[in-house]
């Protein structure tokens, strides 16, 4: 079963906005719950949601760099740049993707929802 988490609200990112967002997240089989961060920014008009922690080393990737052009954030500690499109590392020292989501505007309540798999 898919779960969408309201991240914020779409008025409130402009383009070329990125942020993160801190939730929890049920694991090992919903025995336990852990911390998880995932990366919101928009590009363009379009909005995407990757995992928010580099995969190289603990790094907040909300607080990296943002190109609007190549639609990729660079992680702040060792600036490994990561597609948002795909969450493909493009260079090292990173060579595991980011995980992305799916991401859609409700009209309803302009809330911007991450769907997020079990």
């Amino acid at each position: 079963m898919t779960a969408y988490l309201r991240v914020c609200d779409e008025n409130t990112l402009k383009d070329g906005d990125i942020m993160g967002f801190d939730y929890q997240a049920n694991v090992d089989n919903g025995s336990h719950k852990a911390n998880k961060r995932l990366l919101i920014a928009k590009i363009g008009g379009k909005i995407y949601a990757t995992d928010g922690i580099c995969t190289h080393q603990y790094a907040d990737l909300s607080m990296g760099i943002l190109n609007e052009d190549e639609k990729t954030v660079t992680c702040p500690l060792h600036l490994s740049a990561f597609s948002l499109e795909k969450g493909i590392p493009l260079n090292p020292p990173a060579e595991e993707p980011l995980r992305t989501y799916e991401v859609f505007v409700k009209p309803e309540d302009g809330g911007v929802y991450v769907s997020l798999p079990d």
